[in-house]
């Protein structure tokens, strides 16, 4: 068997090229970072030198093909060796990610089988993978580890806890399909654990989790004085803070049972830190968690951070809000969790609640991963999760219960958003369940630019807007490339026309939507309106463009609204009975439905 080795840090990835590879390269993955052309029998190679990490589908304004295979049944091994050495000089990040080359004996095969960096600790591991390029009649998959079964997923995502430090684990995953058959395996990957750090404990430090005593300055020496590699440790207790900064290579563990409580007063939140906040960069109050210092122009300067555990992260809630609010108006509240100019951050495993505004924030980051989190706000703008100008982000398994936007991706707002220019892309939603708030939503700062959103397996049913893509014509940018599979949703919206938080002057250019898909999408609404609305913006060089819709179950006497659209393909979308939706349109072109 051939490996393939390519080495970063402490993060090994293996890949195997199967013995049958000869016969199998006509069925490499169409969503691997390395396509096989049938048809000029050759290999597309996205242009990574702009396009940053992506696991998904190649853009095709960015790919490039390198020589053909002459004979894909014959020993071909010097030109897939070729290959690689071809698609490793494309180095995504300075994380390890590189382009990979994916062969496949077989379609029901998992694709895309990583281990994200950040996701490593001393003693566990998040493996993530793609579905087959064929999953109707997949169950689940199993999960090996060293070449032994270790487990079985519904999901297309697994936790591997129980590992030893500073060693390393193979893993490879199968498809299971309902009728008990399995795939052959997928290609592996390999993590080596980190080293055992210290682990500080706050009590040790002076720390009380009484829930009366302010702990600030007591938590934020153990986090100074935290050896790289290092744990944190919050034991069983509610333990009061104000703002607390953390630093590059150290783990913040919440034990079950414990709790960092925020204050409810705004002084606990000093110094005042340069933010953004509605799409406006400006001064706030700190956040309760801080990492980082924003710097629209600057790189990462934070990395290797982990806050996890099974206990509490709890704010100040609406009295904290409230007092932020008398002291420096809407805009100068703090976050709960903020991060800024960072990368490699992992969360996990915790319950976090009673933000004075948007729960989890972070602005110019790369390579955020939140898993298992669950999340309650009831403060107003008490969003859930905000990636902001930020890449590569995995939201995965976590619980919403909002009352403001459960996830909301942004890039900025109007002119100020528009050049500076840092779009959020490469964000990856799967297996999430939405239980309460507005929406899964995508805007409606926007103007630096939104692509390439996955949002997969997700469960919402109680939300106000479901699915929705907002802006207003003020805003500018581009929002592309957006992929909704598998999920239950209760509408689809695509808002022009937001009616709120909407000042300042406008960017230079109208905004422009395109090249969404939406399939496999049970829409559960029980309201009467449509449950489908599109919208484009009034100049034709904006309509929004480019939509398919495919395999989507309607309620019964569902309406289609469609306006200022060019462009749209709606396959199989039919109510629960069969009977075709009503359709609305205005101003619109190229809309084939009925198909």
């Amino acid at each position: 068997m051939k490996r393939i080795y390519i080495l970063s840090l402490s993060f090994i990835i293996l890949f195997h090229v199967h013995a049958q590879w000869q016969s199998a390269l006509v069925n490499i993955s169409e969503q691997g970072d390395l396509t096989y052309n049938k048809d000029s029998k050759g290999f597309i190679i996205p242009d990574f030198s702009n396009a940053g990490y992506k696991n998904g589908q190649d853009i095709p304004d960015r790919t490039r093909s390198i020589s053909p295979l002459e004979d894909s049944t014959a020993d071909n091994t010097a030109h897939i060796e070729a290959i690689i050495d071809q698609v490793s000089e494309y180095s995504l990040d300075d994380n390890g990610f590189r382009g990979v080359v994916y062969l496949s004996a077989g379609n029901d095969q998992p694709l895309n089988l990583m281990i994200h960096p950040a996701s490593v600790t001393p003693n566990s591991a998040l493996l993530i993978w793609d579905k087959p390029i064929d999953d109707a009649d997949i169950k689940g998959y199993e999960i090996y580890k060293n070449n032994e079964f270790l487990g079985f997923s519904y999901k297309t995502n697994f936790t591997v806890n129980d590992l030893i430090p500073d060693k390393i684990y193979t893993f490879y995953i199968k498809s299971k399909h309902k009728t008990g058959e399995v795939s052959q395996p997928s290609v592996s990957v390999a993590a080596k654990t980190k080293s055992e750090g210290k682990i500080i404990n706050v009590l040790d430090y002076g720390a009380i989790g009484d829930g009366v005593t302010l702990n600030t300055e007591k938590i934020q020496k153990a986090i100074d004085n935290c050896p790289e590699g290092s744990s944190v440790y919050i034991p069983e207790g509610v333990f009061l803070s104000g703002a607390l900064f953390l630093k590059s290579n150290m783990t913040l563990y919440i034990e079950k049972n414990g709790v960092l409580k925020g204050s409810i007063f705004a002084n606990d939140y000093k110094p005042i830190v340069y933010n953004r906040f509605e799409g406006w960069e400006t001064k706030t109050y700190a956040s309760l968690i801080n990492a980082g210092k924003m710097d629209k122009n600057g790189e990462c300067t934070v990395s290797n951070v982990i806050i996890r555990g099974e206990g509490k992260i709890i704010g100040g809630g609406m009295a904290l809000s409230g007092d932020m609010i008398a002291s420096k108006g809407m805009r100068g509240r703090g976050r709960l969790i903020c991060l800024m100019n960072c990368s490699n951050v992992f969360i996990q495993g915790l319950t976090i609640e009673d933000s004075p505004c948007w729960t989890i924030h972070y602005i110019y980051s790369k390579n955020i991963i939140l898993e298992g989190l669950t999340i309650n706000s009831i403060v107003r703008n008490g969003d859930g999760i905000d990636p902001d100008s930020s890449t590569d982000s995995y939201i995965l398994n976590c619980i919403f219960n909002t009352n403001d936007d459960c996830i909301a991706i942004k890039s900025g707002k109007n002119p100020e958003g528009y050049y500076i220019g840092r779009p959020s892309e490469n964000i990856h939603i799967f297996n999430c369940l939405f239980i309460k708030g507005h929406g899964i939503s995508i805007g409606s700062e926007m103007s630096g630019g939104i692509k390439n959103i996955e949002i997969r397996d997700c469960v919402a049913k109680n939300l106000m807007h479901g699915l929705q893509i907002k802006a207003t014509k003020e805003r500018g940018g581009v929002v592309e490339n957006i992929r909704v599979k598998d999920c239950i949703l209760p509408c689809i919206r695509v808002f022009t026309s937001v009616n709120y938080n909407n000042d300042g002057i406008s960017a230079p250019e109208t905004p422009l939507f395109k090249n969404f898909e939406f399939s496999d999408i049970n829409i559960e609404n029980k309201q009467e309106k449509p449950v489908i609305i599109i919208e484009g913006f009034s100049d034709k060089k904006h309509y929004t463009k480019n939509l398919l819709f495919e395999n989507i179950v309607l309620p019964e006497n569902s309406v289609i609204q469609l306006s200022h659209v060019n462009g749209a393909l709606f396959k199989n979308v039919k109510c629960i009975s069969g009977n075709k939706p009503e359709y609305i349109e205005k101003n619109t072109f190229n809309i084939k439905t009925n198909l």
